[in-house]
């Protein structure tokens, strides 16, 4: 059985362009909410006609508990919820899975490529790992590759997107939306649906060899946080080292370490 993974998140949304938008129970919400479970549907049925048997799909915004799933195809098994384990967005996936998608991504903190862009959390100012900055799909894509599942396809904002080529050149990508300032720029959302369908078929017809990722051999994880109370809370993790009032820094050989001192920390 071939199986495909989806990581689905909402900041990379067609259209979407404020905080209020992604938030449960304000107004705006729901029809962005929609949205997502409707760009979600669209990458399902392109895995389906890809040659997939069953997707599985991890709701990875917010509280977890956004899509719809009379959106999704009944070949569809969906992961709502949080588990409080480190794979966190990715929790679910193992190495049965023949590859990743991830929709509605969104560009990485200190990034000006989206209003909404953030790492992990919105304390953060920014991550860097081995001296790079470090979004949230760079490290879902390094655990999909800890399992090695590839990573397919993305869809999101052109920031996030470029940085998906440049982390994997082989990957399809769907700009839906373009930031500057506090404004978006977007195709229209039913133009988006056909390209994330699109994209995502054609990946998944494509040797799965062409999408692999390496992961490097050891990892230097550094992370400002915007309050400094919180970096000091988080320096007593075992092996953090404290570069200022603000930045930690925390070094290891083994990406699950990574994610556990993330799921701690961040």
């Amino acid at each position: 059985m071939k199986k495909l993974f989806i990581s689905a998140d909402i900041e990379g949304t067609c259209g979407i362009a404020a905080w209020d938008e992604t938030h449960k129970g304000h107004p705006d919400y729901e029809r962005y909410a929609l949205r997502m479970s409707r760009e979600v549907a669209a990458a399902c049925e392109g895995a389906l006609e890809g040659g997939m048997d069953l997707v599985m799909v991890r709701d990875a915004h917010g509280s977890a508990r956004n899509l719809d799933w009379s959106c999704l195809p009944r070949q569809v098994q969906l992961i709502r919820g949080w588990g409080q384990d480190p794979l966190c967005m990715m929790s679910g996936l193992d190495e049965s899975f023949y590859g990743a998608v991830f929709t509605g991504y969104h560009d990485l903190a200190g990034s000006g490529e989206n209003p909404l862009s953030h790492t992990m959390s919105t304390s953060l100012v920014w991550l860097t790992l081995n001296g790079e900055p470090l979004g949230e799909a760079h490290i879902n894509a390094y655990t999909a590759a800890l399992y090695r599942v590839p990573l397919l396809a993305l869809s999101g904002d052109s920031g996030i997107c470029a940085k998906a080529k440049a982390l994997v050149p082989a990957c399809r990508t769907v700009a839906v939306n373009r930031g500057a300032g506090n404004l978006v720029h977007s195709i229209h959302p039913e133009v988006a649906l056909v390209k994330i369908r699109e994209a995502v078929r054609q990946a998944c017809q494509e040797r799965r060899e062409s999408f692999a990722l390496n992961l490097p051999d050891t990892f230097r994880l550094d992370v400002r946080f915007s309050q400094h109370a919180k970096a000091y809370s988080a320096g007593f993790y075992p092996g953090v080292k404290r570069l200022d009032s603000h930045t930690l820094r925390y070094e290891a050989d083994d990406w699950y370490e990574v994610l556990r001192m993330m799921h701690f920390c961040l």
